[in-house]
């Protein structure tokens, strides 16, 4: 994910080098393979081990921004000429993939990280990934921060009766205020969890656009693991007052997630149903056939088999 800045923890991460070192450097990294390395979202401190042992020991490393990447590494002690370092974007991808397979096949380890967090999610990377898999030649992750889990972690998602199908990743809305509009309709209609990232310059188009979902709880997550972080939960007919509260939270990258639609508990036809099949049939099996036959929500009539079943009217 993007990342606008780094938050700087310690001047010199000499001892963590040496850690590295002394944690992977028996573990095996075998040469003609691409390193997939995820790097910190804002605080420096979040990188693994594993990562920085990666990047010190690369042939190549293939980035995002050879700028933005040098200065990560000159951070934690390591120095890379420019020789070693290979632009690979969002507008180069292609024609810069075969660049890397081509060293791959000469034996190099190559690296690639995106200017933040885990690479070939949202950021570039999937299109190197996948050419150098099509090309048979080895693909190693290594796991790190990202904006996505971040946000879900603070979130407080609870996998329920209610709300058992997890969340999906949306990423960018459309930029065009009708195809970000219609794009909400859509997720008003999603039952699962959705995680949304925005940039600062739309963040308030974004909120206007989520408004329409009144009271769907929202978690806002700005600027995390920053200096100046920022989380909130609040409703979706909020979020622009709470923007407009104060200018400072115009600033940063966000990652949001917009929380699963309530549940509204199925009744008269549709109850009659699913206690008809609760009668023959196992649980879920009835709530599935319930779901098909009545067009109800499958998590609703769930819920309300639940109650049910254990008595309630």
């Amino acid at each position: 994910m993007t990342s606008s800045s780094l938050t700087p923890v310690s001047a010199s991460y000499a001892q963590a080098l040496l850690a590295a070192q002394q944690a992977c450097g028996q573990q095996n990294y075998p040469r003609g393979a691409l390193y997939v390395v995820a790097t910190p979202i804002g605080n420096l401190a979040d990188i693994s081990l594993r990562a920085l042992h990666v990047l010190q020991l690369a042939d190549l490393i293939a980035c995002e921004d050879t700028r933005h990447t040098q200065a990560l590494l000159r951070a934690y002690g390591i120095d890379k000429p420019p020789v070693q370092m290979l632009a690979l974007h969002q507008h180069n991808e292609a024609q810069a993939a075969q660049a890397v397979l081509e060293r791959l096949r000469q034996g190099l380890r190559v690296a690639y990280v995106s200017d933040a967090g885990t690479p070939a999610i949202s950021d570039p990377g999937a299109r190197l990934v996948a050419d150098a898999r099509q090309a048979g030649l080895p693909v190693l992750p290594l796991p790190g921060a990202s904006s996505i889990t971040t946000v879900l972690s603070v979130a407080g998602l609870t996998l329920d009766a209610q709300h058992p199908d997890g969340f999906v990743f949306a990423g960018f809305l459309p930029s065009k205020s009708g195809e970000r509009h219609t794009a909400v309709q859509a997720l008003a209609g999603e039952a699962r969890a959705v995680v949304l990232l925005e940039a600062p310059h739309r963040i308030e188009a974004l909120a206007t656009a989520l408004a329409m979902l009144g009271a769907r709880a929202v978690t806002v997550g700005r600027e995390l693991t920053k200096q100046f972080e920022e989380i909130a939960t609040l409703a979706a007919q909020d979020f622009p007052a709470w923007l407009a509260q104060d200018s400072n939270r115009l600033r940063g990258e966000f990652a949001l997630v917009l929380h699963p639609a309530p549940v509204t508990l199925a009744s008269g036809p549709d109850r009659r149903v699913l206690q008809m099949l609760m009668a023959e049939l196992p649980l879920k099996t009835a709530v599935k056939l319930a779901a098909e036959i009545t067009g109800e929500s499958r998590n609703a009539l769930y819920e309300l088999a639940l109650m049910l079943k254990a008595g309630k009217p």
